[in-house]
């Protein structure tokens, strides 16, 4: 049984509304007789005894209910979403019972691993995945995880978009291993040729199951393709009609609704966009004005006609936005993976009521943290207005240096022995790969200063993209203090990424820049990292001469950071060398010397 307390509806067949949906959403959680209770009810329940279950996301996707149990028997965990990232839709879901069953069931096949749900752009079939994984999730005990991929670039960077969303740097076949979980992979179509390697990781994980969206099949072996229809008509009625009402409560729908969504193919998107209008206009007058648009742009006779319709739809609500909205509209293309107020104010040059123009049309949106985002197949065309309007090199170069200082603020490259702020860039690791991409041939000192800001960012979430993109840059930069430091960071990368070799021979070629420099920190550092690396490769003398060499410029010059490693790394080596007593002195020397000066890495 599940309890709530709510206002319901009284409809022909009973009581229906949001809160009767939340009540039966709690008693699907549970198991025969238990009885659970919302937090509404529970504030109202005094005298009876209740187990705070604590918050649970639902299979709908909706935000976490706290759920309290009736009474102190023990029951096996509650059905719910309890090892997931998916995120949560800003809006319910809406029809598509058909579908999503359909969906759901072919994951629950065996010889199903890999489903593909295709369709063009705006036909749902992010949201469908979505809603369709939180269904199906109670097949899959070590969770289910979504990995959006509308802001990877290279083919080869599949792998690892897949491993961050599951937490772990690189590929994700180790971390994966035999466990039982299920991967969405979003917005596939543009890397389509990694798809050889999605079939690679099937291979080495026996328990993955993969569902995929795509406007085109991937084409490999074992691949099962869902096509994702439009609504049916009664469904996008609703559709229009509920996000009308959400603007608009006193919205009714009429006749010229159903015409309205036959002239917009029923596609999900299209009818978000034309009902962001009602405010302003009739459904009458929707029509009339979406009915010139689209005869006005209409593609060759090759063009996917729906793809067409989309593409006018959103045509359509950009002209009909204020010149200052259009401007604004068009710069934030600038940015992947959405942004923050500020960063929108300082490159842009948004105002606080534009953009909030712009979501309440249904051009732009928000998450949860105040960030601003927008769909990729509206940014798509948001790129191509930033392209015609003669400020992309701007905008982008804004872009660059903004996310250049955001970078080097957090305190990740090896220089900076204050407070290290990952939750600075893991929000706009997006951003900052995107402002890469643009420095390589616009401005590759700024790009490798980017990349060595994020030095320790690289080790602790991608060694191997952290050594590809510096040393491309670097490839570019005649700059000998700037190499120095790039040279170290590759070396860091390389390290963490167990390429052994590459990193000693960075780690050597900035020794010798720093040399030439006469830079006694970089040297003294530089040392301290070849000490651990012949150390690694199990040269104990040759770690002994390098550490004492560092040691000696440390001391002598105050380089408090490197004095601790050497220290460790000596304590190490005689704890090896059979001298726990000697060893453990130094590193306990080494730990509070560290903790003194706030040297937490």
């Amino acid at each position: 049984m599940g309890v709530h307390t709510g206002t319901p509806l009284l409809a022909g067949d009973g009581y229906v509304g949001m809160d009767v949906n939340r009540a039966a959403r709690i008693a699907a959680a549970g198991h025969g007789g238990q009885v659970l209770v919302s937090a509404s009810t529970q504030a109202l329940a005094d005298g009876f005894e209740l187990r705070d279950l604590g918050e649970q996301r639902m299979k709908d996707l909706g935000a976490a209910e706290r759920v309290f149990q009736l009474g102190t028997a023990d029951f096996p965990p509650l059905k719910t979403l309890y090892q997931t990232n998916l995120p949560v839709p800003a809006t319910p879901f809406l029809g598509r019972a058909r579908e999503l069953a359909e969906v759901v069931e072919s994951l629950t096949r065996e010889e199903v691993r890999l489903l593909t749900l295709t369709g063009p752009g705006g036909t749902g079939k992010t949201r469908l995945a979505l809603q369709a994984a939180g269904a199906a999730a109670e097949r899959y005990p070590h969770g289910v995880w979504w990995a959006p991929l509308a802001t990877v670039v290279e083919t080869t960077s599949v792998l690892d978009a897949a491993g961050r969303a599951l937490g772990v740097a690189g590929a994700p076949a180790p971390a994966i291993a035999d466990r039982r979980l299920l991967l969405v992979l979003d917005n596939f179509e543009h890397v389509v040729e990694a798809a050889r390697d999605l079939a690679a990781l099937l291979a080495e994980c026996p328990n993955l199951d993969l569902l995929v969206t795509s406007r085109e099949r991937l084409g490999i072996a074992g691949e099962y393709v869902y096509p994702v229809p439009v609504l049916a008509r009664a469904e996008a009625r609703t559709l229009f009609t509920a996000r009308a009402c959400a603007l608009r409560p006193d919205f009714e729908p009429d006749g010229a609704v159903d015409e309205l969504c036959e002239r917009l193919d029923d596609l999900p998107l299209a009818l978000e966009l034309a009902a962001a209008r009602v405010v302003l206009h009739t459904t009458e007058q929707l029509l009339e004005r979406l009915g010139r648009r689209l005869d006005l742009l209409r593609g060759g006779r090759d063009a996917d006609a729906r793809q067409q319709t989309l593409r006018a739809t959103i045509e359509w609500s950009y002209e009909l936005l204020e010149p200052a909205e259009q401007q604004l509209f068009a710069r934030l293309a600038v940015f992947a993976g959405g942004c923050t107020l500020t960063a929108a104010e300082e490159i842009c040059g948004a105002e606080l009521d534009t953009l909030q123009s712009l979501v309440e049309k249904s051009l732009l949106r928000v998450r949860g943290g105040g960030r601003f985002w927008m769909l990729e197949t509206i940014r798509h065309y948001s790129l191509e207005r930033l392209a015609e309007s003669g400020e992309a090199e701007a905008m982008r170069r804004r872009h660059g240096r903004f996310f250049l200082e955001l970078a080097e603020s957090a305190n990740l490259a090896a220089e900076r022995i204050t407070e290290q702020r990952f939750d600075l860039v893991l929000p706009d690791q997006d951003n900052a790969r995107a402002a890469l991409d643009w420095a390589l041939t616009a401005d590759p000192v700024l790009g490798l200063r980017l990349a060595v800001a994020l030095e320790h960012f690289w080790v602790s979430y991608g060694a191997i993209e952290g050594v590809d993109r510096t040393q491309a840059l670097l490839d570019c930069v005649e700059t000998p203090e700037l190499r120095a430091r790039a040279l170290r960071a590759v070396g860091s990368s390389a390290d963490q990424a167990g390429r052994g070799q590459l990193a000693e021979a960075c780690y050597e070629e900035s020794l010798r820049a720093y040399r030439k420099l006469g830079d006694d920190w970089g040297v003294a550092h530089l040392l301290m990292r070849l000490a651990h690396s012949a150390h690694s490769r199990g040269a104990g003398n040759e770690a002994r001469e390098l550490a004492a060499a560092s040691l000696e410029i440390s001391r002598r010059r105050g380089f408090a950071t490197e004095e601790i490693q050497v220290l460790t790394l000596e304590g190490t080596l005689m704890c090896e060398g059979g001298d726990d007593v000697r060893g453990t002195m130094l590193l306990e020397e080494s730990a509070r010397r560290a903790g003194e000066i706030g040297f937490i890495w």
